[in-house]
């Protein structure tokens, strides 16, 4: 919804039309309730004197701080528009690399639920079906020693499966009240980007969306402090937040942005040369948008390999556990014709 009407007004303004027209066509044209309520009250506010910039600020949860500063950017420089089609290009850029990630993971999830419900069926239910048939047979110390584990897994997990539960329960609740405070999700996400494979992942993300933001910032003429401390509120990562924290308050001493970038030690090597290149020549955003650029064809590429990678992983895992456990369920009917060949 945000991306459509960034696009199309800015269409309009490049047409012409005055900004509450553009709103009123707008709003009556969005099939979102919420945001055709939320663009009424820009409507309202812009007919009473603020600024659009201003208006929008007054829904933070619908134009975040970085769509704000660049439309105030744009008032300023009288370049609406233009400032309005870079938006919209972001916006589109965003959304594509988020749903690149998302694509990759809806695979491995829909095979992890598959395989939980496959566990909790053998164990559950078709393991204590054979259990009965066992006792029919004879003592369970006749049984192959890979089934007495089997069935022994099964009756712990029958008896224990309320303990279970609330155990699990009890995990992800602790995780998610941990994860709500800085200094834990600090920790977490310093693990997460040292993790082998996933964590090459999460930083060429990290520097995609880290370029494209301050790219499109400083194209569209906000002052490089109010640029960082932007990009770094939309980092999605603690340690790069306070990496490009430490790289705000260098550069406000003085400093080349590329020289803390170094000493941050979070971006790639390449990353901040080119950074500096980029500042040596005076087209940083020219040079940001091509890292970028690069960067979202890498995370494509780091994407389609994870996935690679998880896909036979977890096959492998599936079809085992449940061979291990088919396989297990057959070997007293197996050991048991050999005796009846034998007699």
């Amino acid at each position: 919804d945000l991306f459509i009407f960034t696009r199309l007004f800015a269409t309009m303004i490049d047409a012409g039309l005055p900004i509450v027209q553009c709103l009123d066509i707008l709003q009556g044209q969005t099939e979102n309730k919420r945001f055709a309520v939320v663009l009424a009250d820009i409507k309202a506010s812009v007919e009473q004197g603020m600024t659009f910039s201003d208006s929008l600020r007054r829904h933070p949860k619908v134009f975040d701080q970085l769509y704000v500063n660049l439309v105030q950017a744009g008032e300023v420089g009288g370049i609406l528009d233009t400032i309005l089609n870079r938006l919209a290009q972001y916006n589109e850029k965003a959304v594509k690399l988020a749903r690149q990630v998302k694509g990759a993971l809806v695979y491995p999830s829909v095979v992890f639920v598959i395989f939980v419900v496959l566990i909790v069926g053998l164990l559950g239910f078709v393991v204590p079906q054979f259990k009965g048939i066992f006792k029919d047979l004879g003592s369970d110390d006749e049984l192959p020693w890979l089934t007495q584990k089997v069935v022994a897994v099964s009756e712990g997990f029958t008896s224990h499966f309320f303990l279970i539960l609330i155990t699990t329960g009890a995990i992800v609740f602790g995780w998610t009240l941990a994860y709500s405070r800085v200094p834990f999700k600090r920790a977490a996400h310093r693990v997460f980007l040292r993790l082998p494979v996933i964590g090459d992942v999460l930083q060429k993300i990290a520097v995609a969306r880290f370029t494209r933001t301050l790219g499109t910032l400083l194209t569209s003429g906000v002052p490089i402090l109010d640029a960082l401390d932007i990009v770094a509120k939309t980092a999605g990562n603690l340690i790069i937040m306070d990496a490009i924290y430490f790289c705000k308050q260098k550069v406000s001493e003085g400093q080349n942005i590329s020289v803390p970038l170094l000493e941050a030690k979070v971006f790639p090597p390449m990353v901040v040369q080119m950074v500096g290149v980029g500042e040596q020549t005076g087209a940083l955003d020219q040079m940001l948008t091509k890292i970028a650029d690069f960067y979202e064809d890498e995370v494509d590429v780091a994407v389609a390999a994870l996935t690679s990678l998880i896909e036979p992983v977890m096959m492998v895992g599936i079809g085992g556990t449940v061979g291990v456990v088919l396989i297990s369920m057959y070997l007293p009917i197996f050991s048991i014709a050999g005796k009846i060949k034998t007699t």
